[in-house]
């Protein structure tokens, strides 16, 4: 299904200009070798741009970005392979480089032989061509002796940038006009890349994806741009064991993927990674997603969902958002409010996560849907996850750090709990068990620090996963569960104690109580309660306390619970975290009450 999809999706971008055609590659440009008639190098320009990079605290910082430029197929072999109009400084001069200092020699003479090979090459490539660059190109490659060259003053004036820089070549300092971009070197490429191809008519095969009878991929391309993968790239596709080999076939020849296919399945996959618009990273997994339509909203709007706000466009998409959540919590969802701004509803849109393994890529998942189910999903689990009566999207990355601690660098979830808690916002249903446990960890082991986000993923959990009445957004004085009111006693009782204070106390019963009361109340409460009676008496509002505490304990008819299992210690911190925001919300309203002269 993946390699399927990756190439339908390289029609796509084929069609849009966003590929490049087969027989070029990308290649980064640091410098250009500026070349002059007789073949000598009379200077090498820096050929980068300036661009400002985010350095922390709102400060900025300038970076170098070299420039991107398709030029013929760049070899991906690991042994001496020169590149037609080659753009690496071991091909080009023929020079090592040890601690800034130049020398042609090394043991293996890997040096000169790149260079022989690179010269050797272009020289037959080039033959019968001319123009002033092609020509001052081939009497470089004639009259350059790497050993004569060790103190050249140019490369030495690059430094540490001579061995990890991409160069080009011009003709009397005309960056504007590249050997590669030559119109003579293009048509030559055009014909000489057909005799590259080949055919070997005993790998010719039916493909496995497209079911044509086509010469079969021998070593797929690499992928680059996964987290924590190589830095020359790692296949998903490849054979290295003889125990993998079936019927004599050696590596991918055993996948039976054509030419073809392979081609447009890495191109498609290196697009998406090379494109912040297209990937994600969480923890150590890269995760690619992609619509089948060239419509960046479908992209921007599960982006957000993954990450949050990332780019200048987040404003419109969380508006989006709270719109179709707020219709879902009003019932008012329908096919018709999944279409904003004109995105096509029924268009299919792929997630897929990747992880290096050795050379290799590891899929650890792929979800497919219809773009409209994944909105309406996403929609419904953002309701379920509000507690504010104003709408506010919560990301995955917001979820995590919310459980994760902060201080605690060795805190980590299960390797499958970010997959799970997607499969539900994509898919909808149940929420993975690990994400109520882990949630209500996290607020015991801070002391009941409970905020919007924690005490939205137990309620989504709880609604998802196990009541049949489920909780509301803000505060319910229906809710008859035992551990939601003791959640809501709790907080009264803690209010009442900062309000004796005149909310002048850096210590309240939160902390030394809140884990053993959401545990066993019947062996905590009894004891707060009966310290509220001194708390009563330094308040100025002791009826209204009073009012609340016997509102609250009439409705726990059994007396208070023995011990709260984890759902129930979540059903507890909802109904604390909602209690206690009432109180803030009513402080609110008398402000604003004060403030009107009402």
């Amino acid at each position: 299904m993946l390699i399927n999809a990756l190439c339908n999706y390289y029609d796509i971008l084929a069609d849009a200009g966003k590929v490049l055609p087969p027989g070029y590659s990308n290649v980064k440009v640091h410098y250009a070798i500026s070349l002059t008639e007789d073949g000598r190098i009379d200077d090498i320009i820096q050929h980068q741009r300036t661009e400002q990079v985010p350095a922390g605290k709102g400060k900025t910082k300038e970076r170098k970005v070299p420039a991107e430029m398709k030029m013929p197929q760049r070899t991906e072999k690991t042994g001496i392979c020169a590149n037609i109009v080659d753009h690496r400084p071991l091909y080009i001069f023929g020079l090592n480089q040890e601690k800034e200092i130049l020398t042609a020699e090394d043991r293996t003479n890997k040096a000169q032989k790149s260079h022989g090979d690179f010269t050797e090459k272009n020289l037959r490539f080039i033959e019968g061509l001319d123009s002033p660059v092609i020509n001052a190109f081939r009497n470089f490659l004639i009259r350059w002796n790497p050993k004569e060259e060790t103190e050249n003053s140019l490369l030495l004036g690059l430094g540490k940038d001579y061995g990890k820089s991409g160069f080009a070549f011009c003709f009397n300092g005309d960056i504007n006009h590249l050997l590669h971009d030559e119109p003579q070197i293009k048509e030559k490429w055009e014909e000489y890349k057909e005799s590259l191809e080949g055919t070997d008519p005993e790998h010719v095969a039916q493909c496995a994806v497209t079911g044509q009878k086509s010469e079969i991929a021998r070593i797929h391309s690499k992928i680059k741009g996964v987290y924590g993968g190589l830095a020359t790239g790692s296949v998903l596709v490849g054979f290295n064991n003889p125990s993998e080999n079936s019927y004599g076939n050696e590596q991918s020849y055993n996948s039976n993927i054509s030419k073809e296919t392979m081609k447009k399945y890495t191109e498609a996959l290196n697009y998406l990674l090379g494109s912040s618009k297209h990937k994600v990273i969480v923890d150590d997994m890269t995760v690619v997603f992609w619509a089948m339509e060239q419509q960046e909203k479908c992209e921007d709007l599960f982006k957000f969902v993954m990450v949050g706000k990332t780019e200048q466009k987040a404003d419109e998409t969380e508006e989006i958002l709270e719109t179709l959540v707020t219709k879902s919590r009003q019932g008012k969802l329908t096919e018709s409010s999944l279409q904003p701004d004109s995105i096509e509803e029924n268009i299919d849109f792929y997630m897929v996560g990747l992880k290096p393994n050795t050379s290799r890529l590891s899929v650890k998942f792929i979800f497919r849907k219809k773009f409209a189910d994944i909105l309406w999903n996403v929609a419904e689990f953002q309701k379920d996850m509000q507690v504010t009566k104003e709408v506010k999207p919560i990301s995955l990355l917001t979820i995590k750090k919310a459980i994760l601690s902060s201080k605690i660098d060795k805190d980590k979830l299960s390797p499958a709990f970010f997959t799970r808690t997607l499969e539900t916002m994509v898919y909808g249903g149940r929420c993975p068990e690990e994400l109520l446990k882990a949630t209500v960890q996290r607020v015991k082991v801070e002391q009941g620090n409970v905020n919007a986000v924690r005490a939205g993923i137990i309620k989504a959990c709880l609604n998802r996963n196990y009541l049949k009445e489920a909780l509301k957004v803000t505060l319910d004085k229906e809710n008859r569960r035992p551990a939601y009111l003791c959640g809501r006693l709790f907080a009264v009782l803690e209010r009442l104690q900062q309000a004796a204070s005149d909310y002048a106390l850096n210590r309240t019963i939160k902390d030394a109580y809140f884990v053993s009361a959401s545990v066993k109340p019947a062996t905590v409460f009894p004891k707060l309660t009966h310290m509220s009676v001194y708390h009563m008496k330094k308040t100025d509002y002791p009826g209204y306390f009073d009012a609340l505490i016997g509102e609250i304990t009439s409705q726990l008819e059994g007396g208070y619970p023995g011990n709260l299992n984890a759902k129930e210690q979540g059903e507890f911190i909802v109904g604390y975290y909602q209690q206690r925001e009432s109180f803030f919300e009513k402080k609110e309203r008398e402000e604003k009450s004060n403030d009107t002269g009402k």
